[in-house]
């Protein structure tokens, strides 16, 4: 092996392209404007009887109907996470500046990385539901095929003829941030030109809800879900699960220069890191989220002073962000208490495998549009949470270096470091 070839001329990696669906919106302008103007997106779930379960709230997307986006077979056979990934990435390309019809991409140099915290897990309750009442030859031939948490990837690299690496990953609620952080590597690395990266997610089934409900992680104020989600707030009892998809296009440099792409940011850093702790709690001292800031600053070339704006992870747990605010005070000391801080999970809820991409995305939309989006919910200040968390309005700001953090269920980390494009 060149050993040279991982510490010499590692390609610089720009953002040509972001499709998104969320709870606040069905495209990544709509969903940008409703989180600038600081719109919820949490409500009663709809989709199946809540009526004996102690939680009630989420973050559907609103008024979605297969149907305007596939014919009966595409959307019969694949599951909701795999169509969310569809048709993130197909306005992803809308706004590549025409990469789907560029003749000198190398599609063998093109990948897929999309990532799912649950997979397929509507199509698997479906299913077991048919085995039980009707006999095992009645679970539907394209079962695994519709539930496999790579088959979103394999979906899309089908789709558009991409190539070159097809890889997915499930790192819960980090997915999607590490999906988009080893894209950036493999297009650093000169392993591919091109990466369709990001996560989707659909987990608003009666099992998913079910499951997060009985370890105690969801809110509880069913009565006023606009007010459910409330990161960093005293009074927080729980993240609200939500849906979504979140996709970016990212592109070596000069390939996008020669093709005159627009460029929308480019990727400056990515850390991922292990708490080695708990299952489910994050690290105490918050170890495992001062690491991967650390990293992600240190492979940006960066010192802390120099980031602008923090999409935090920001759940709305009681643990998350009270840690989160310690490591931000670990990393960035004298500057934690100077940079602008939001939880745009506050409007989301939380998209679970696909929120790092999701909030990436809006990472790079402050950093575009100059405008710091807020963190709604905010009414009694918590004394371990005393940072400038952006309080239910946005404020214009000029933003040259954005990070984005997400924590995931067994300890993962993961962040990413995104910078305004200069040539």
């Amino acid at each position: 092996m060149d050993l040279n070839r991982r510490t010499i001329n590692l390609r610089r990696v720009v953002v040509t392209g972001m499709g998104a669906l969320t709870p606040v919106g069905k495209s990544v302008p709509e969903s940008w404007q409703n989180i600038k103007k600081g719109k919820n997106g949490i409500a009663k779930i709809t989709r199946f009887d809540v009526s004996e379960y102690p939680v009630r709230i989420a973050g559907e997307v609103k008024g979605y109907n297969p149907l305007d986006y596939f014919d009966r077979k595409e959307a019969r056979t694949q599951d909701p996470f795999i169509q969310y990934a569809l048709i993130a990435t197909r306005e992803a390309f809308k706004s590549s500046s025409g990469l789907a019809e560029y003749a000198g991409l190398d599609k063998e140099k093109a990948g897929v990385y999309i990532a799912s915290g649950i997979g397929g897990i509507n199509t698997i309750e479906a299913n077991k539901e048919n085995l039980m009442k009707r006999g095992p030859t009645r679970v539907s031939p394209f079962f695994l095929t519709a539930a496999l948490a790579n088959l979103a990837t394999g979906r899309v690299s089908i789709k558009h003829g991409f190539k070159g690496p097809n890889l997915a990953n499930v790192t819960a609620c980090a997915a999607s941030t590490h999906s988009i952080g080893e894209s950036f590597k493999i297009i650093q690395l000169g392993d591919a030109d091109v990466m369709i990266a990001g996560g989707a997610e659909y987990p608003i089934t009666p099992l998913g809800i079910a499951g997060f409900s009985v370890i105690k992680a969801l809110s509880m104020r069913n009565e006023e879900p606009e007010k459910a989600s409330r990161p960093f707030d005293k009074e927080r009892d729980g993240f609200v699960a939500a849906e979504g998809a979140g996709i970016v296009i990212l592109e070596d440099l000069e390939h996008a220069l020669k093709r005159g792409a627009e460029i929308y940011a480019e990727v400056a850093g990515y850390g991922y890191t292990g708490d080695a702790y708990h299952m489910t709690a994050p690290d105490p001292e918050a170890g495992g989220a001062c690491r991967t800031m650390r990293m992600a600053l240190r492979d940006a070339g960066l010192e802390p002073g120099d980031i602008d704006y923090i999409n935090a992870h920001g759940t709305s747990t009681p643990l998350n962000d009270k840690l989160e605010t310690l490591a931000i005070k670990k990393v960035f000391a004298e500057h934690a208490h100077k940079v602008s801080i939001s939880s745009t999970k506050s409007m989301t809820g939380h998209v679970l495998g696909a929120t790092g991409a999701l909030e990436a995305i809006f990472s790079i939309c402050t950093i575009r549009d100059s405008f710091i989006p807020p963190t709604i919910n905010y009414e009694n200040k918590d004394e371990e949470c005393d940072l400038s968390y952006t309080p239910n309005k946005g404020v214009a700001k000029d933003v040259r270096y954005a990070l984005s953090n997400s924590f995931g269920f067994g300890g993962t980390n993961g962040t990413l470091i995104f910078k305004k494009f200069e040539k």
